[in-house]
């Protein structure tokens, strides 16, 4: 951990937040509210699960639009059929998480302290599956991502709740990895996420109007229309790092799991309402 901590500079600065090497999760935390409603007074702290359409009235309405008829709905019904459909064995996905599955989106991701690290709810579906002799799904997109936004879709109106153990130093360490990669210039454009999402949210690339930040977790996994398809979070952080010409990691890396850990963290108390639909 002291290790750790001497990697991360002092203090972070970016647009008013400061949060430091040293803070622990919970003064990061009330940092993370207090700058977004601040910069943003007129929003209600539940609306940032909206992301960008709570800022921006001209596209809150074309969402509204296209909420009447989500492109999202046809995932979950295929996702509630996977769901159910028994594995060779006899067994279903439901045999695998507590409440049979349903309504439990708001305990992702959590530290697994037997295992030493961040589980994901992909994570948590791919080995439901190996357990049970089935082969692995691709992350990010396709089958899994389906099964994810059933299991989200059941999950809407529970409150953002990621707890970092106190008792275990390793889910600390996860933590401030996740947050030491959240404010760590990348790649040739030599950005990191907070640049976009902190310090610029709510301005204008173009025509495109950046989002906060806080809420961005309560969504997932979403529909974007530039994808054509669902696509889970590790998508999205993908898709960030190649906009600023970074390599990115693997899907549920080690890296991707402990940014979702901080990064959901950083939303705590706002409703889920995923699956969501985006640009």
């Amino acid at each position: 951990m002291k290790k750790l901590l001497l990697t991360v500079a002092a203090t972070v600065l970016c647009g008013g937040l400061q949060l430091t090497a040293f803070a622990g999760p919970n003064e990061d935390l009330k940092e993370y509210r207090d700058l977004f409603m601040k910069k943003f007074p007129s929003v209600p702290f539940q609306e940032f699960a909206n992301g960008v359409y709570a800022i921006d009235k001209q596209q809150r309405a074309n969402w509204e639009q296209i909420e009447e008829f989500p492109p999202y709905e046809p995932y979950i019904d295929q996702g509630k059929a996977l769901f159910e459909t028994a594995f060779k064995n006899g067994k279903t996905y439901a045999d695998c998480f507590p409440n049979k599955g349903i309504g439990i989106a708001d305990r992702y991701p959590h530290w697994d302290k037997k295992r030493g690290k961040v589980m994901t709810m992909e994570l948590a579906i791919q080995e439901c599956r190996e357990a049970n002799g089935e082969k692995k799904l691709p992350y990010s997109k396709g089958k899994l991502v389906s099964i994810e936004a059933y299991m989200a879709y059941t999950s809407r109106g529970k409150k953002t709740d990621v707890v970092i153990p106190t008792d275990d130093p390793r889910a600390l360490e996860a933590y401030n990895k996740g947050k030491e990669f959240y404010f760590t210039r990348r790649g040739q454009l030599n950005f990191s996420c907070a640049h976009c999402h902190f310090q610029n949210a709510g301005m204008l690339v173009r025509t495109d109007r950046l989002s906060p930040a806080l809420g961005q977790t309560t969504h997932m996994p979403k529909y974007r229309s530039k994808w054509g398809a669902m696509g889970s979070l590790h998508r999205r952080f993908k898709g960030c790092n190649k906009q600023v010409r970074a390599a990115p990691f693997k899907d549920q890396s080690e890296e991707y799991r402990n940014l979702e850990y901080f990064l959901t963290h950083m939303s705590n108390g706002i409703e889920l309402n995923g699956p969501g639909a985006r640009k």
